[in-house]
């Protein structure tokens, strides 16, 4: 039932796809012109002079795929605030979804305003002990940044708050059962990209290269459905 009390569907369901969108699109732009992913596990030389060749160009690409993010965690927060007192468990669905997208963007923005810095030195320098030490410092800031945080705290929090929603979607009539099994099946397989984070510190540790790059195209895949569906609601109650 519709109150004004009550965050709107249609509000919802464009926040929702407003959000994929302006993840796409840098994310795409950063696959074509800079390897991402890929690149995350080159030589630290290699990451560093291609970050330097890209110029103000991939520093503002790197920005808007760091705060691109913001109208998904307003999404969660509305969505916890529409249905956490029909499933409880939102309450807790709502605060990982929150603490995911901050932790996320934290890790991202050291690509905006770290590494450029790091890359002129490294790029500019002509001592070798200064190189080194700038390698030193990159791969620490970048392990620490982007893998502990970015990809491991980040998709985790991610993954949980996607099954959450998606056990919550199961129990209310609203949505139709297969949105929630296709939450199921991103997480499942965003889960198995983990590997590629322990191998980075354990090597041999068993790894599938495209669970990562499936499994979060997928999770957006769901995000963008999410959406429609509310907005579908929206037009269904008139909103």
């Amino acid at each position: 039932m519709k109150t004004s009390t009550m965050p709107a569907n249609r509000l919802i369901g464009n926040r929702l796809i407003l959000g994929v969108i302006l993840v796409m699109i840098p994310y795409t732009t950063l696959t074509i012109v800079f390897d991402y992913p890929d690149i995350l596990r080159q030589e630290p030389g290699i990451v560093l002079t291609r970050f330097h060749t890209g110029g103000a160009s991939l520093i503002g690409v790197w920005w808007l795929f760091a705060i691109g993010g913001f109208p998904l965690l307003q999404a969660y927060v509305l969505i916890g605030q529409k249905f956490e007192k029909q499933v409880y468990a939102l309450r807790w669905a709502t605060t990982l979804g929150v603490i995911s997208a901050i932790v996320q963007l934290i890790g991202l923005l050291r690509w905006p305003f770290v590494v450029p810095v790091l890359a002129t030195l490294y790029v500019t320098t002509t001592d070798l002990a200064t190189r080194q030490a700038i390698v030193v410092v990159f791969t620490a800031i970048h392990q620490y940044g982007g893998v502990v945080l970015g990809e491991h705290l980040g998709q985790l929090l991610t993954i949980a708050y996607t099954l959450l929603l998606s056990r919550a979607f199961a129990q209310m009539t609203l949505f139709p059962k297969w949105i929630s099994y296709l939450g199921y099946v991103a997480s499942g397989i965003y889960l198995l990209a983990q590997g590629d984070l322990f191998a980075t510190v354990i090597p041999g540790f068993p790894t599938w290269e495209l669970a990562g790059l499936l499994g979060s195209s997928l999770w957006l895949i769901w995000l963008l459905v999410v959406g429609v569906w509310f907005r579908r609601l929206a037009d269904a109650a008139n909103e």
